[in-house]
């Protein structure tokens, strides 16, 4: 069941989702060569207790792994795709594309969001795998309509995606969000005909995140259960934003 919120839950959610969008802004101006992924966990994890907040991610339980999620960040490197983890053994050097997810609960409302920065200077490759996947992002928050189809928001990032010679994660997908982290509907970056395809309605609230390849879309998890990477080495790159459906158009949640 897809839940719609009021505009006094929406503006609950807003709050949590610009605390979000100043943690990743900070985490973005640290990830220089040198620091440890560790350092930028540890920089979340003071922002959202300051806060008042509760990370969305740590204590996370989930049946694939088999345990629950120890960090505040998932934090990918390169041909990580998502769920990479913060280790004081991981340290950022020039060349690196990075991605930083997060989550936070505050005052009962999720926010969650992602960006992916480069390190140094990034191959011409890398430069273009980032701007297209933020590029599929923007285009498909433009269709978080009201009357709009959730296909509608699907197709965007995909043909954008395609277009440009990079491929899309297939099993890694964006969701609803609210009260709970993760509810419907599921938001596939991509068509598939044998998924709802709700008409969008004011109140809703999707968490689009366009998972892109530079390669091929093959995946596979590492054996710490979390991590997901590209089969073939290809560097991946992540956005994501919580958007609001209202009568005025789409809402973005996680910036001011």
């Amino acid at each position: 069941m897809i839940i719609r919120k009021t505009p006094e839950e929406l503006e609950k959610m807003r709050r949590s989702g610009l605390l979000v969008y100043q943690i990743l802004q900070k985490l973005g101006e640290m990830a220089v060569e040198g620091v440890t992924t560790q350092e930028l966990e540890l920089t979340a994890e003071k922002m959202i207790s300051d806060a008042g907040a509760k990370p969305a991610f740590k204590g996370y339980y989930v049946p694939a792994a088999g345990e629950k999620y120890k960090y505040v960040l998932c934090v990918s490197i390169n041909d990580e795709i998502v769920h990479g983890m913060p280790s004081p053994k991981r340290i950022l050097k020039s060349g690196d594309v990075v991605s930083i997810d997060t989550g936070v609960s505050l005052n009962g409302f999720y926010g969650d969001s992602a960006l992916t920065v480069a390190v140094g200077e990034i191959s011409e490759q890398a430069k273009r795998l980032m701007k297209v996947t933020e590029e599929s992002l923007e285009l498909a928050i433009d269709k978080v309509r009201e009357g709009n189809r959730l296909f509608d928001v699907c197709s965007t990032v995909e043909e954008h995606v395609k277009k440009n010679g990079f491929s899309i994660v297939r099993e890694y997908v964006g969701h609803g969000i609210g009260t709970q982290l993760h509810e419907e509907p599921q938001i596939p970056n991509y068509v598939d005909r044998k998924n709802d395809n709700p008409r969008l309605r004011e109140g809703m609230v999707l968490a689009i995140e366009p998972m892109v390849n530079s390669g091929k879309a093959d995946t596979k998890v590492l054996k710490d259960k979390w991590t997901a990477v590209t089969k073939d080495g290809s560097y991946s790159a992540h956005f994501e934003h919580c958007v609001a459906v209202t009568n005025n158009g789409p809402w973005v949640l996680t910036r001011p």
